[in-house]
């Protein structure tokens, strides 16, 4: 055994970890506080942004996946992109779902006549021709449905569930449906999924089993979940009539739309931020995910106009059909999985104030991202803290292990007042806050990028 060999093996390996480590540190310590303010103030004083954002929703309006407006909006994104000069602007293919919602309304037959306002869910089959008519069963959970599922049979099933927060009123609008035919209804409908009433009403996506008749779903308004309530429990008996002419048609074409800075020294490094570009039909999807998509995308922009270069490659994904598929993500990661991504960052929690920078790897990176607080803190009280997410990073991030980051907003439980309804406007969005969130993605993104 040569012991001189060996030795000089591992000194040498020890000494090329020290170099790394240095660094590592020579960047974490490097004062970014000059470069951070000037994308604060260039962010704080930009009005393009949302004015993208009111143009992108009042032109095209619901961007729905499989419509034409999604396409006629997304050609627009990359044409704006160009005019940026952002490089390596594409429109790469996706074949996503494609359901019509067409006609559709519900009426409370008995002991009244009246309209409620309604929207059938994503995914939703068409009622008969003539509609359904019948009386309605007011439940609060699957358990007192199967307890009831005798008086079920024959009628329509209404979830009215009090708000415990999204994750748990969205299990009655994916899988209420299914449950609701197991046990013999002819349709169901659920309490809309958000604290707030107002007599709007709120969609979504739902899902079917293949092993359980399908039957109609939609989603009432609160005011009129709460009414049928009080009726069934007088033992008035409320009847309702649902019509709806809800379809759906095969895969249609669209595409995720991407540009990017190249990096300096790693431009084979990528690092990714995006939202999605697509709505419900109800609302022109400004807080979901239209405001995401304009923030990742001027973020990018900025440190382009700040004359800004990473080390590696930055680049701006548009994704296609978070909202009934996830094609756009999936697509995205199929067709990306080769290469090199250093992080992958989405924004599509509503735009209010930036809050909170979530951030998922191992513990010594989460350690260095803590380090970013401090910049953070020059835009407004920011925290890092573990569990990054995204919807349509997911797929790739997955597959590959990539570290995930995400912006979390301050929204005091506002964004599910307008989520998939139709009050998710451009109004809704405070341009001030529009650009808060601009100037911290580009922030950490761009941090991230010189590690």
């Amino acid at each position: 055994m040569n012991t001189f060999k060996y030795t000089s093996f591992f000194l040498t390996i020890i000494f090329m970890i020290t170099q790394n480590y240095k660094a590592i540190s020579a960047d974490i310590q490097k004062d970014y506080t000059s470069i951070v303010q000037s994308i604060i103030d260039k962010a704080l004083s930009d009005s393009i942004a949302y004015q993208r954002l009111e143009y992108m929703c009042d032109t095209y309006g619901p961007r729905l996946s499989g419509s034409e407006n999604l396409n006629k909006a997304l050609m627009w994104i990359k044409d704006e992109m160009n005019k940026d000069g952002f490089e390596n602007v594409i429109a790469e293919e996706v074949y996503v779902p494609h359901w019509v919602r067409g006609n559709e309304w519900c009426k409370l037959v008995e002991p009244r006549e009246a309209n409620m306002p309604m929207l059938g869910l994503g995914g939703s089959i068409a009622t008969p021709k003539e509609g359904i008519t019948a009386p309605v069963i007011v439940v609060h959970s699957y358990e007192e449905l199967e307890k009831r599922a005798n008086e079920a049979k024959g009628k329509i099933v209404l979830y009215s569930k009090p708000w415990l927060g999204y994750g748990d009123a969205v299990q009655f609008r994916t899988h209420g449906a299914e449950k609701a035919a197991a046990v013999g209804a002819i349709a169901s409908l659920i309490r809309s999924c958000s604290p707030v009433g107002m007599r709007n009403p709120h969609t979504g996506m739902m899902v079917y089993s293949d092993a359980i008749p399908k039957i109609p779903h939609a989603a009432i308004t609160l005011e009129d979940a709460l009414m049928l309530e009080r009726l069934g429990d007088r033992g008035q008996n409320p009847i309702v009539s649902l019509y709806m002419e809800a379809k759906t048609l095969p895969d249609t074409l669209s595409y995720n739309i991407m540009g990017e800075i190249r990096g300096t020294e790693m431009p084979e490094e990528i690092v990714v931020l995006g939202g999605h570009s697509d709505s419900w039909d109800a609302g022109t999807g400004a807080q979901d995910d239209g405001g995401g998509c304009i923030a990742t995308w001027h973020a990018l922009k900025l440190l382009k106009e700040l004359g800004i270069k990473p080390k590696r490659t930055i680049r701006a994904v548009m994704f296609v059909n978070e909202e009934n598929g996830v094609k756009g993500g999936k697509a995205y990661a199929d067709k990306h999985k080769n290469e090199k991504h250093h992080l992958m960052f989405e924004f599509d929690s509503g735009v209010f104030a930036p809050d909170v920078i979530g951030f998922s790897a191992s513990d010594s990176l989460m350690e260095i991202v803590k380090g970013f607080e401090k910049y953070l803190q020059m835009v407004d009280t920011i925290k890092v803290t573990k569990g990054g997410w995204g919807v349509d990073i997911s797929p790739l991030a997955r597959l590959d292990n990539i570290p995930v980051m995400s912006l979390g907003t301050k929204d005091e439980g506002k964004y599910f007042w307008y989520h998939h309804s139709p009050t998710d406007t451009p109004d809704k969005v405070d341009p001030v806050m529009l650009n808060k969130c601009i100037a911290a993605i580009a922030i950490a993104v761009y941090l991230y990028s010189e590690l």
